[in-house]
């Protein structure tokens, strides 16, 4: 038989070994962390892939924070980004599964253990791109995120181009094109745009809330507000463009996420005479009900339940992820700078006239126009107000939201608003009047 190795401490007292034996536990744990205890395993659990013209987002969000180094690669075009202290699980691993083939940034993605304790993740992409990779500190429901942002090298449409630099200046959209003769009606009664004439175009700009990362409310059946609110503001802008003088720009076209400051930027890029957000109420009640329209105020909320919505609505850039060193410096400058009277005096004139559309379909949670702190209303030449269509955390506007006759019914009483607003204030002229 095979004799057993000694260790020399079986011939020591019971109670020595026993001292000798925790010394050594002991002297292990501290050689593992300086603390003496091991630092916990980073795991990923989760991945999401949020595609869009204006960007592509990946985003991984595991238990710790992930350090990560990261390189391009030519012909083809790839991204290689190393995530260190991690290995692959079934969550990485799906991540090729969440790329789709109108995704117009990347071609595929695929995740694989590069060494021990190394997960690599290869991009390759359709076209060049200006990556930023970022990230975030837990919030809300979400843990630690790594963000992966996949912008174009060149921006090809004028009303997103800031994106190229979001910290310079704001780039003016091209002037409206001249619309020719008299508005004809089709079969199906919409205009042909082709063949109108007016001297100006009004632009309005739409702004459903939240997107991607950031659902926004979520109902007691699971429904998310970011979802709503951009069904009805595609409903609103089918109506608005079948107005023979009027054209819309949304910030957000599809379920992907748009900083706060950015949809203000765009505004002012293209020139808005309007800019309206549209949202889904929520409260800590679930009771609570009805519509209600907001201005910004310049000093306090006008309610308690103002006071938290605001707070809700201007975390979104937390929840929905920002890279905070590329955030407009000027525009920071302009949000601090409200001498705006002129502007608000028309947003007031604005929110009165949807206050009085929007009560003829619903009831109104409050009978006069909220005022708050709204981030996305502080566009200091552009009159802005924000809907709150109905809430979303009442189960029976909830059901209301989700259906598309409410839909409808909103999207015509917002429309109405409007036209109701231009007829007692027409727009001023602008540098985009139209040419005979």
């Amino acid at each position: 038989m095979p004799q057993s190795s000694s260790t020399g401490l079986e011939n020591l007292p019971q109670l020595a070994r026993r001292d000798i034996l925790r010394g050594a536990s002991a002297s292990l744990l501290l050689a593992v962390t300086p603390f003496g205890f091991a630092a916990p395993a980073a795991s990923v659990v989760a991945v999401r892939v949020w595609p869009a013209q204006a960007y592509t987002r990946v985003t991984i969000e595991s238990t710790v924070p992930l350090t990560f180094k990261q390189f391009s690669l030519k012909d083809p075009e790839r991204l290689v980004v190393d995530l260190e202290g991690i290995d692959i699980n079934n969550e990485l691993q799906s991540l090729a599964s969440k790329v789709g083939g109108d995704d117009p940034y990347i071609q595929q993605l695929r995740a694989a253990r590069n060494k021990p304790g190394t997960v690599r993740l290869v991009l390759d992409l359709k076209t060049e791109i200006k990556p930023q990779i970022f990230t975030l500190n837990p919030v809300g429901e979400y843990k630690h995120r790594l963000v992966i942002d996949l912008y174009p090298a060149s921006q090809n449409d004028p009303l997103l181009a800031f994106l190229d630099d979001q910290t310079g200046d704001i780039k003016p959209a091209p002037p409206a094109p001249v619309a020719p003769a008299k508005p004809e009606e089709n079969k199906d009664g919409t205009v042909d745009r082709s063949k109108m004439k007016v001297d100006r175009l009004i632009t309005i700009v739409l702004d459903p809330g939240h997107g991607g990362e950031d659902p926004g409310a979520v109902g007691p059946a699971g429904n998310h507000e970011k979802t709503v609110v951009l069904a009805i503001a595609k409903k609103l802008k089918a109506l608005l463009e079948n107005e023979p003088n009027m054209r819309v720009v949304l910030t957000r076209d599809g379920d992907f996420f748009v900083p706060l400051g950015v949809r203000v930027k765009k505004a002012r890029a293209v020139q808005a005479d309007l800019f309206v957000s549209i949202h889904a109420d929520a409260f800590t009640r679930p009771d609570a009900n009805g519509s209600s329209v907001f201005m910004l105020s310049e000093k306090g909320a006008s309610s308690t339940a103002a006071r938290w919505l605001a707070q809700t609505q201007n975390d979104a850039d937390l929840i929905g992820g920002v890279k905070i060193d590329v955030k407009d410096k000027a525009l920071a400058h302009t949000l601090m700078d409200l001498t705006q009277t002129a502007t608000n005096n028309d947003s007031m004139k604005l929110a009165k006239s949807m206050l009085g559309e929007i009560g003829n379909i619903n009831r109104l949670h409050k009978q006069g126009i909220e005022q708050a702190g709204f981030a996305v209303l502080k566009a200091p030449d552009i009159p802005s107000i924000l809907v709150e269509t109905a809430f979303i955390s009442n189960p029976q506007e909830e059901q209301k939201l989700i259906d598309e006759a409410y839909q409808h019914k909103m999207a015509g009483a917002l429309h109405k608003g409007i036209k109701r607003y231009f007829a007692k204030n027409p727009p001023l002229a602008k540098t985009r009047m139209a040419q005979s």
